[in-house]
């Protein structure tokens, strides 16, 4: 038996919410990296989350949350937040039980996330210009009506749903030492650590939690540090999935005492990320989900014996995978963007791309202007974003036309 009393969950919590979960939710695939195992130096083991019911792990704690209210509640109806996870989720375990389910989502909501709660059979209301516009319509229209408010990780029975996953882990990898994932507001890392380390201790053995936010957005990193949930200004971040002000009550009352450290990773490193599953693992996943195998690629993770990372999500949106992917190209200089002066001349431009192509690099796009700042009357400017094969091919090309006369600039 464990030696100490968590607050939250307790096993049997667990338990029980795994049997009603699995009325819904899928048992998502666990693959292995031979990638991320030669980059972090251990076993690494992908749970595709992603792959599950509604492309995220948020099913999880919205069914068993929704399958223990009363009679009383259910004749009411739910109604939740969210720009999107967390509206999919609930929207599901509504129809699945036969509930009435309201979301509030903002305006500027991704179209097809809106969508696709739709068709899950919820009512939609957009309201305002972000999530916390939409909760405060959403606790409002609570108030008004009596339905019950869902909320998205703080609360004992929805994390205890999303634990669920954590179970799952031990199953297909026994032997697992640690387990990576993302952190938002606290539900998926409070559920899954609560529920590994209850099981390991009762084993008489140990595990080792790390969590990993968006250096924009990571109020845990700094309540870890001060000991207290304590709350920062987000700034904009491509991870909006872990994008929180500050961490959930009981959320954190459970983290401080069973994952072992927090870490933060950039929107590069996301990026990267991203770029790396979709070629390596032939995994779509979005930004929040993929935090934690960019943790691995930045070598914030030490390799101390089998490693699981959680994809726990797939849902981005194609316009922003677009923007993602170029992104990742250019944070692992695959796509080097560069600016070079040129005399006025014929035949300069057609200089400059011979000598690309004789780098076998791949020009994709070209500006050629004689208004840039600070160029003389005799002076034009031209701004070349080539493909390349990573940083010392980048570097080649560079050299070759600094070896041609030319002096480009790098353009971040």
């Amino acid at each position: 038996m464990t030696d100490r009393t968590l607050a939250g969950p307790t096993l049997d919590d667990f338990l029980a919410a795994r049997e009603r979960v699995s009325k819904v939710a899928h048992v998502t695939p666990m693959e292995s990296s031979t990638y991320l195992s030669r980059v972090l130096g251990a076993p690494v083991y992908l749970k595709c989350e992603n792959l599950q019911r509604t492309g995220s792990y948020k099913v999880r704690g919205a069914f068993n949350r929704l399958s223990v209210l009363s009679e009383e509640e259910k004749s009411h109806g739910v109604v939740a937040a969210s720009a999107g996870n967390h509206a999919q989720g609930v929207a599901l375990a509504a129809r699945e039980l036969g509930l009435k389910a309201t979301i509030f989502m903002p305006v500027g909501v991704a179209l097809p996330k809106l969508q696709a709660t739709r068709d899950y059979g919820a009512d939609v209301v957009l309201s305002g210009h972000s999530v916390e516009d939409a909760l405060r319509a959403a606790k409002e229209f609570s108030d008004s009506t009596g339905a019950v408010f869902i909320p998205p990780y703080d609360h004992a029975d929805v994390i205890a749903g999303q634990g669920t996953l954590g179970l799952e882990i031990l199953d297909q990898v026994p032997d697992v030492d640690t387990i990576v994932m993302a952190i938002g507001g606290g539900g998926l890392i409070a559920g899954v650590a609560s529920a590994v380390t209850q099981v390991r201790e009762r084993q008489g053995r140990g595990i080792r939690i790390i969590g990993v936010q968006a250096a924009n957005s990571a109020p845990y990193a700094v309540s870890m540090k001060l000991g207290a949930a304590t709350a920062v200004v987000p700034t904009p971040t491509i991870a909006d999935g872990i994008a929180v002000a500050k961490p959930g009550v009981l959320n954190f009352e459970i983290v401080k005492d069973v994952v072992d450290e927090v870490v933060t990773v950039s929107d590069d490193d996301t990026a990267r990320a991203i770029l790396t599953l979709l070629e390596r693992a032939k995994q779509v996943v979005e930004p929040a989900g993929a935090v934690g195998v960019a943790a691995i690629m930045t070598e914030q993770v030490e390799p101390l014996g089998t490693t699981v990372v959680v994809l726990s999500g797939g849902n981005i949106d194609p316009l922003m995978m677009e923007r993602v992917i170029s992104r990742g190209l250019a944070a692992s200089d695959r796509y080097l963007h560069f600016r070079v002066g040129l005399p006025d001349r014929p035949g300069q431009l057609a200089r400059v791309s011979e000598i690309v192509s004789e780098a076998n690099a791949n020009v994709v796009e070209v500006l050629h202007t004689r208004h840039g700042r600070g160029l003389q009357i005799s002076e034009v400017e031209l701004e070349l974003s080539i493909e390349t094969r990573g940083p010392e091919h980048a570097e080649q090309v560079m050299e070759r036309l600094v070896e041609n006369g030319f002096k480009p600039v790098r353009v971040e």
